[in-house]
Order: structure tokens, then C-alpha cells, then sequence
């Protein structure tokens, strides 16, 4: 019943659930804020709403909601080892606080600034930081400021120090197994996190290291014209770090399991609670919080008030600090369900696969497929502003046509990314460049042109996708556990 139901579906019924969306979308996203002045649709209610109309369509059409649920079932089904990690990822974020491993890397991180590498550092130090936090936003609110601080004190190009720090802020945001965006990637994609994190190696690192050598020119063309850079604000920021928690070479213990997983390909979640446990033991030992600290931070997060042996803390630090535990990514993970739950709806009728199929049947070459993954994600993303829903309705639309195409699907995840993640901040409009622009106190206009990482990862994608270059051609095994 169900396949002869499938078959007379005409093309018209199969894309309407998938502009149902789109109009939510564009309502919700960009009609309410922007024109109507009102907040905007939360993302996990715009999926919600398209799930309804979707599961009324299908009742409509004829199908049985048994059927309809059981594909929903399998989505999220598929889906909820990602959950898993997201929840673990929280529990990470939160430990790594509380034993003093994040703040650590944060106090000698600004000691070791320099104005005479000013750029260099601007760039390199944010991707330490948000590849062991897994946040840019809070990099950048964060080291930036500080590091924003240090560029005027030292009378340095504020343009290419607010485009380095932004770079390297997305370099550790798009690379850190911690990364919100990442995961998202991941599950969408239905890939594993380290072949994910592998696959973008081939366009990110070399984007990066040519990034790398341009700061350095520049720190010639442009050089600092002072090298007073101890402000009174860090030297707060400084004191408050060493009166809140005490530092310990052992503290590098956590992102070290981090690392040896990444490098042995362990599997994600273990790997996760262990660096997680680690953490827990340093917290008690190491530092003076004490265990209903600790059990609150493994719940709802760490919280600065926790220092009740200090009078105040500096905000820059609360913004960082104030995070983590199971509940951290609750908004990312509601979303995924919900999205999940959308497109579970829309693998009833197998609609996806087949919109792509007829709207991109020029694609007969796996380079073109590729171009056009990368093209429609920066359309999509641009649109919605917002790489969640980028990540779910591209991944939905194009890991069937990859597996026929018998590329890897960790190219797709990689292109989600690429044209995804990465442009965020050179669309004027996007919420992260009015992020940016708002935290670092410089203008859209000021800072684009010098966010080289963005700007040579854009070209380096398509360069690698039409040279084929670490796109896994060989590999046929697309459909990898997550």
C-alpha cells in the first residue's frame, strides 16, 4: 500500500512540505525581525510547525500514521547516538571549568601576548581557545576582547586584528569535536565526528597556514606602534583567574584524552566521558570547589558565585565561565529533534532524494555535485542565517545523491561547513557578523577583507572538489557509523 502510494505522488506534493518550510523560514527568520520589528520564530518551533503540516499532508495523502511514525522513529533513532554527544559535550564544557583546565589555558594564554606578533597571535591563540571550548562566540567575547584590548593599547591595526581573532576563533569552532556546529554537521550528514573533523583538514589547515603567513607579512606592513600592552582590564582579568582557581601542569590532562581519541579514532563518547571524568577529579583535588559545586556544574553548569571566596568577579570571565553541564546545548538539542522529526516525515515518501535529483540532474560529475553542495549551502545559510537549519535541510537533500554518486559523505559534511560555518562572518547581515561587529567594536567594513580564513577557505573548496583532492573517491563507505 505504502509503495503503490509513493509511486502516483506527484512532484508537486513531494516539494510542498519542503516550501512549507522554506515560507516558515523566511516569515519567521527574516520577516519578523527585520521588517516587522518582532522577535523571531525560535528554529525548533519553524520545524515544528513544518513537521505538523508535513504529517497532515501525508494523512492527507493517504498514508497510514503508523507508517509515519515509524519513519520518524528511524530518524531519530539514527540520530540519537549524535544526541548523545551533544549531551556529553556539555558535561565536558562544564568539567574542563571547574578543574581549572580552561581557565588555565585563558590566563597564560594572555601572558603570553605579545605586541611585537600582535596579528599572529590574534589569529593562533583563538584557535587554541575555541578548540578546547568549542564555542567561537565565546572565544571572541572572551580572549577577543582582551586581545582587542592589547591591539589598541599597542596602537595596532584594529581591522586585521578583529579579522585574525575571528578566523582563528572559526578555525577551533569548526575543528573542536566540542563545536555545537560540528555535531550538527555530523548528524545530518550521518557521519562519524572524527571523519568529519578529518575530512575538513584538507580545506581548513592549508587555508589556515596560508592565513598564518599573510598575519606575519602584515605584522611587517603594519606593526604595532607601541608595545605598552598591560591594560588595567587585564591585569584584572588576570588577578580574578589566579584568586578563583589554582594551576597545576596536571590540568592538561583532559584535552590530552581528547586528543589521543582524535588521534586513535576512539570511539566519540567514551572518549568524552572520560576526559569528563578526569576533569571531576581534578576539580575535587586540585582546586577549592567543593562536590554539591561540582554535581551542580555536571547539571546545570558551572556559575562564578561558585568562587564564594571572591568579592567580584570581571563579566568578560562570566561570560565564559557561566556554561556547560547537561543542559548547555538543551537549545541544540531540542532543535535536532525537531529537525529530525521533519525529516522523518519526508522519508515517507522518499521527497528529498528526489527533488535534488530532478533539480540538480546536471550534476553528473562528482566535482559538480560537490560545487553545488558548496553553492546551495551558502545560498541556504545565507537565507536562514542560522547553520543549524543549513546543516539538517542540505544534509537531508544531498547524502543520497553522494551515495549514488559513490562519493563520501564526510565531503558532504565538509561542504556544510565550508560554505556554511565559515562564511557566517562575511555576510553583513548574518547574526554572527552583527556579533562580531557589536563584541570587538569594529565595523562589517573594517574587519571582512582581513578574515583571510574564511575568504582562502572559500576558494580552496572548489579548487579541491574540481581536482578531487581529498575527496575520497576511492572511498565508497559512505554510509558511516556515527
Amino acid at each position: 500500500m505504502t509503495n503503490n502510494l509513493k509511486s502516483n505522488i506527484s512532484f508537486f506534493h513531494l516539494v510542498l512540505p519542503v516550501c512549507i518550510l522554506g515560507v516558515l523560514i523566511l516569515y519567521g527568520l527574516i520577516l519578523q525581525p527585520k521588517v516587522f520589528d518582532k522577535p523571531a520564530f525560535p528554529l525548533e518551533v519553524v520545524f515544528l510547525l513544518a513537521s505538523c503540516f508535513s504529517v497532515a499532508h501525508l494523512l492527507f495523502l493517504g498514508f497510514k500514521w503508523i507508517s509515519i511514525q515509524k519513519a520518524i522513529v528511524k530518524k531519530l533513532a539514527k540520530g540519537f547516538p549524535a544526541v548523545l554527544i551533544l549531551f556529553a559535550i556539555g558535561l565536558v564544557i562544564g568539567t574542563w571549568i571547574i578543574s581549572g583546565t580552561i581557565p588555565m589555558l585563558i590566563f597564560y594564554g594572555i601572558k603570553l601576548i605579545d605586541p611585537s606578533y600582535m596579528y599572529v597571535l590574534a589569529f593562533v591563540i583563538p584557535i587554541i581557545f575555541s578548540t578546547l571550548t568549542g564555542t567561537s562566540w565565546g572565544s571572541v567575547a572572551t580572549i577577543g576582547t582582551v586581545l582587542m584590548g592589547v591591539a589598541i593599547t599597542a596602537e595596532a591595526h584594529l581591522g586585521i586584528t578583529a579579522g585574525a581573532i575571528i578566523g582563528g576563533a572559526y578555525f577551533g569552532d569548526k575543528m573542536s569535536p566540542l563545536s555545537d556546529t560540528t555535531n550538527l554537521a555530523v548528524i545530518a550528514s550521518e557521519v562519524s565526528l572524527y571523519g568529519h573533523i578529518k575530512s575538513m583538514m584538507y580545506t581548513t589547515v592549508p587555508s589556515a597556514i596560508l592565513s598564518l603567513f599573510i598575519y606575519i607579512i602584515l605584522g611587517v606592513i603594519y606593526p604595532p606602534l607601541s608595545s605598552g600592552i598591560i591594560s588595567n582590564e587585564t591585569l584584572v582579568t588576570l588577578l580574578a583567574l589566579e584568586s578563583m582557581f589554582n594551576f597545576n601542569p596536571c590540568l592538561l590532562l583532559p584535552p590530552l584524552v581528547i586528543l589521543y581519541g582524535s588521534l586513535k579514532r576512539l570511539a566519540t563518547l567514551p572518549t568524552l566521558l572520560a576526559s569528563c571524568l578526569i576533569a571531576c577529579v581534578l576539580a575535587l583535588s586540585i582546586q577549592n570547589f567543593e562536590l554539591s559545586h561540582l554535581i551542580d556544574t555536571l547539571t546545570t553548569g558551572f556559575h562564578t558565585n561558585m568562587a564564594n571566596w571572591m568579592t567580584e568577579v570581571p563579566s568578560q570571565l562570566e561570560v565564559l565561565f557561566n556554561r556547560g553541564g547537561l543542559y548547555e546545548l538543551n537549545e541544540v538539542i531540542v532543535f535536532t529533534l525537531m529537525a529530525l522529526t521533519f525529516i522523518g516525515t519526508l522519508d515517507v515518501t522518499d521527497a528529498m532524494p528526489t527533488i535534488v535529483l530532478r533539480i540538480f540532474s546536471f550534476t553528473q560529475s562528482k566535482s559538480s555535485l560537490i560545487l553545488a553542495t558548496l553553492f546551495s549551502t551558502a545560498v541556504t545559510n545565507g537565507i536562514t542565517s542560522n547553520q543549524g537549519a543549513t546543516s539538517f535541510i542540505i544534509g537531508d537533500a544531498f547524502k543520497k545523491r553522494y551515495d549514488s554518486m559513490k562519493i563520501s559523505r564526510k565531503v558532504l559534511s565538509r561542504s556544510i561547513e565550508d560554505y556554511g560555518t565559515m562564511i557566517e562572518s562575511l555576510i553583513p547581515w548574518h547574526a554572527t557578523s552583527l556579533f562580531m561587529v557589536a563584541t570587538l567594536g569594529v565595523s562589517f567594513s573594517t574587519y571582512w577583507h582581513w578574515q583571510f580564513l574564511s575568504l582562502i577557505n572559500i576558494c580552496v573548496a572548489p579548487i579541491i572538489a574540481i581536482l578531487g583532492i581529498g575527496c575520497f573517491y576511492k572511498n565508497n563507505i559512505n554510509k558511516e557509523s556515527l
